[in-house]
């Protein structure tokens, strides 16, 4: 049985939170939460909120057991990206992407 948990339109860029989402991929699910915890980068927190919510939509709706449950999926795809202008000299303009991601987390029991 699979549990799964996604947060979408994260205002991190994908090429940031992949870094950190192939840290857990594999791993239990304590050691996953342990790794994140020790993570220095900011996109940790929100892939640490995504872990939790699949733990618990493994415990609650599919009544799985915890201490078997392993990161089975872990990926993160492109969200929209907004895109702003920003004036520069003699009349010109350079444009700022500001990417979004989509972060899926799949967990499997053993």
């Amino acid at each position: 049985m699979e549990a799964k948990a996604i947060a979408r339109y994260v205002r991190v860029s994908p090429q940031k939170a992949r870094l950190v989402v192939d840290l857990i991929r594999g791993k239990k699910v304590n050691d996953a939460i342990t790794v994140l915890a020790f993570t220095r980068k900011a996109v940790a927190n929100i892939i640490d909120k995504v872990l939790k919510s699949a733990i618990a939509n493994a415990e609650n709706t599919k009544k799985i057991d915890v201490d078997t449950l392993y990161v089975k999926k872990a990926y993160v795809d492109q969200a929209p990206t907004m895109k702003r202008i920003h004036a520069k000299a003699m009349g010109r303009a350079n444009v700022i992407r500001r990417r979004s991601s989509h972060i899926t987390i799949v967990l499997d029991g053993k």
